[in-house]
């Protein structure tokens, strides 16, 4: 059974950055695809960032070269960097773990079988 943990969330203005992590337990996540994902009061949930077991990176089109998803397979750790929040960035953010190394949707939350708990990420003057 694979576990993940997310860090990093906390209140930061507008401008500001974050980098979120996601620690995983369990087994070796060389070969799944990755995906962080987020999801504000009444909304559902949307697909942010993607990588999968090759590197390939898929970014949802509102946080493009404002959002980089990274990963560590040696630590078992992803990594979401977030430049020039917004507002409308304020969300719970949750990191995901596919059993697939590759998807054609990758910023589909069907594509993914764990997930963490999530962090808050709040945008605010």
């Amino acid at each position: 059974q694979l576990q993940l943990v997310e860090s990093g969330g906390g209140l930061v203005q507008p401008g500001g950055s974050l980098k979120l992590s996601c620690a995983a337990s369990g087994f070796p996540i060389d070969d799944h695809l990755i995906g962080w994902f987020r999801q504000a009061p009444g909304k559902p949930r949307e697909g942010v960032a993607s990588i999968s077991g090759g590197g390939e990176v898929n970014n949802e089109h509102s946080v493009n070269g404002r959002f980089t998803i990274s990963r560590d397979n040696a630590k078992r750790t992803a990594y979401l960097q977030m430049n020039s929040l917004k507002p409308e960035d304020t969300a719970t953010y949750y990191c995901a773990v596919s059993l697939k190394y590759y998807s054609d949707s990758p910023l589909s939350r069907w594509e993914y079988e764990y997930w963490g708990q999530g962090t808050q990420v709040t945008v605010s003057s």
